[in-house]
């Protein structure tokens, strides 16, 4: 990887007298944390020096340690105290026995989704960061050697040795994780007593060899299926050439942005490019303007904004898009936001070796922002889908008014976790279809829980949230969807040109969301952004829009987004037709900067 920054254009030569430095167009620091301008191993090294080492031990044990020992103490405790539970219950009197199934039974019925969302959120933590990194490492690494060294291969050639290298690296990652299980085995142990949880140092190694034993058998086992799954599994292939709309038929018109990332200060630099992307937040402004004129001659039906509408959540930022966006308010009136990891995940944009720990309320603020931003620009429009019925989003949210104020005003750790539920029991938001046979959107939150700007790209969909999209789903059967999230759900099928561009972006579990979709998939377009392509394709009958970015780019090229066609038949199927391409000019070249004096 070269780790030289590209060189950036500066203004032409200032007249005598004006300051050197033009503060407008930036300087290095504004690269610091740009992997446009530096390569991942220089902002990773830069990091080193930065990071505070106890939050990182903190987070590591947390998120990490902690889940991964108590695989490996379970089952001693479990053993040592069903041993005695068992003993102690054969004791009991029936009145004991009442008590104590009434216990388990009100625990069971008042925690099991509380615990269920703890479990399933540690376990693809833990996926996320010590396992499943694991096996997109060679999937990735084997598909980047052999696209580059067979070359040329397109279409279905480019699908099958994608879909072999799935193979391969489940196949190399089950013998390496099978290999480490078989070495560490022998210093095991599976069974505990009440004497042993007396003496605790003496389970330490067992624990330790325990959970390296199980976390390699399931990398074993999940590698093995994960990669014949994929392998087996529809490859996504470039949608090819668009067909124009049936004659007579409804055509639904949906304007396709994502990744604004509006900046708070009027010559404001984004966190990603740096000074080799727009400054300001005028190149969104000119794409609304577009917008407006195109909607005068031919009227759009929605504009969809996929995610990263700020550049780090602050509350300058939203202040800016909102009014922004208010001064078009025909485009206003139309448009859906999706959540972006810079809308959520991003700690702090002047510092990304600052960490959040895993209690700190910065996330569940940095959300609460982005959600009254939502119902601000669409509360009266979607839906949350509950219980197999919609409510409308600013009436769900109405209860919740004085906490999301009251946390705004002082923090608190309990009503940080009251509003991380609110957060995760709002999405999908729906757009119903205006009839039975219409055409609905579904507005995900595909952000994993990150504490750390590094890692802040992670995307996952929670089961319940992919649960309640499916009934959402049947309680329209003859509707066609669009699915709005911002990352995307697989891989691109096309080379490219760094390695670091194959990890650590795309959905976690996306495999598993593409099967969840798959039988409803003629009757959906998912569209999403997060990695600035534009890019049409499917995955067997599944159809995927990626947006490029209007406003992300270098000054002095032109940027571009998409007004799509999309039209529904009579059993539903989505069927995406021809779409305009509306060009946004490069802004031009800034004057030279007079002296004051």
């Amino acid at each position: 990887m070269n780790d030289a920054a590209p060189s950036v254009s500066r203004t032409p030569p200032a007249p005598p007298g004006a300051p050197i430095l033009d503060p407008r167009l930036g300087d290095f620091e504004n690269d610091f944390s740009a992997p446009h301008q530096r390569s991942m191993l220089a902002i990773a090294g830069s990091l080193l020096g930065e990071i505070s080492l106890p939050k990182l031990a903190l987070i590591a044990t947390t998120q990490i340690l902690a889940p991964a020992v108590l695989l490996g103490f379970a089952p001693l405790f479990l053993t040592a105290w069903v041993g005695e539970a068992s003993y102690r219950f054969a004791e009991a009197t029936w009145i004991g026995v009442a008590i104590v199934a009434a216990v388990v039974a009100a625990v069971a019925f008042y925690g099991i989704r509380p615990l269920f969302r703890l479990i399933e959120s540690n376990f693809w933590s833990l996926n996320a960061l010590a396992v499943q990194p694991g096996y997109a490492f060679w999937r990735e690494a084997i598909r980047h050697i052999t696209e580059r060294w067979l070359g040329g291969r397109t279409g279905l050639q480019l699908a099958r040795m994608r879909a072999a290298s799935c193979a391969a690296a489940g196949v190399i990652l089950f013998a390496l994780a099978a290999l480490v299980a078989d070495l560490v085995w022998p210093f095991t142990r599976w069974n505990g007593s009440v004497a042993d949880l007396a003496a605790p140092h003496l389970l330490v190694l067992p624990t330790i060899a325990n959970t390296v034993v199980v976390l390699s058998a399931y990398l074993a086992v999940a590698s093995l299926v994960w990669g014949f799954v994929e392998a087996f599994a529809d490859q996504p292939l470039d949608l090819g050439p668009r067909p124009a709309p049936p004659p007579g038929a409804r055509v639904w018109r949906v304007a396709h942005l994502s990744d604004i990332h509006v900046v708070g200060e009027r010559f404001g630099l984004r966190i990603e490019s740096g000074r080799a992307g727009a400054y300001g937040n005028a190149r969104f402004e000119r794409a609304l303007a577009r917008l407006t004129a195109i909607h005068a001659e031919d009227p759009i039906d929605l504009v969809l904004v996929t995610g990263d509408m700020t550049d780090a959540g602050s509350s300058a930022e939203w202040a800016e898009f909102l009014g922004i966006l208010s001064r078009f308010p025909e485009i206003a009136a139309r448009t859906l936001i999706a959540p972006g990891n810079h809308d959520v995940n991003i700690v702090d944009r002047a510092n990304p070796a600052r960490l959040d720990l895993p209690f700190s309320p910065m996330m569940a603020l940095r959300r609460m922002r982005t959600l009254s931003a939502m119902a601000a620009v669409h509360g009266n429009r979607v839906e949350t889908f509950r219980d197999g019925r919609g409510v409308p989003l600013a009436q769900a949210l109405e209860p919740e008014r004085r906490h999301i104020e009251a946390f705004a005003d002082r923090a608190g750790y309990g009503l940080s976790r009251r509003l991380k539920n609110v957060w995760a029991e709002t999405f999908p938001m729906i757009l119903p279809p205006a009839s039975d046979d219409g055409l609905g959107v579904a507005v995900l939150d595909s952000n994993a829980d990150t504490h750390f700007s590094f890692t802040n790209a992670l995307g996952l969909i929670p089961v319940d949230q992919a649960n309640r999209l499916k009934a959402a789903f049947d309680a329209y059967p003859r509707a066609g969807w669009i699915v709005a999230l911002h990352h995307h759900v697989t891989e691109y099928p096309r080379p490219v040109a760094a390695f670091s561009e194959r990890i650590g972006t795309a959905l976690i579990n996306g495999g598993w969301f593409l099967g969840e979709l798959k039988p409803y998939a003629r009757r959906i377009v998912v569209m999403h952004g997060h990695r600035h392509v534009d890019w049409a394709g499917a995955c067997g009958a599944l159809t995927i829009v990626s947006a490029p970015s209007p406003v992300m780019g270098a000054e002095n090229r032109d940027t571009h987004f998409y007004v799509h066609r999309l039209t529904v038949a009579a059993d539903g199927a989505v069927g995406l037709c021809e779409a305009e391409r509306v060009e946004i000019a490069a802004e031009p070249v800034l004057p030279a900067m007079a002296a004051v004096a």
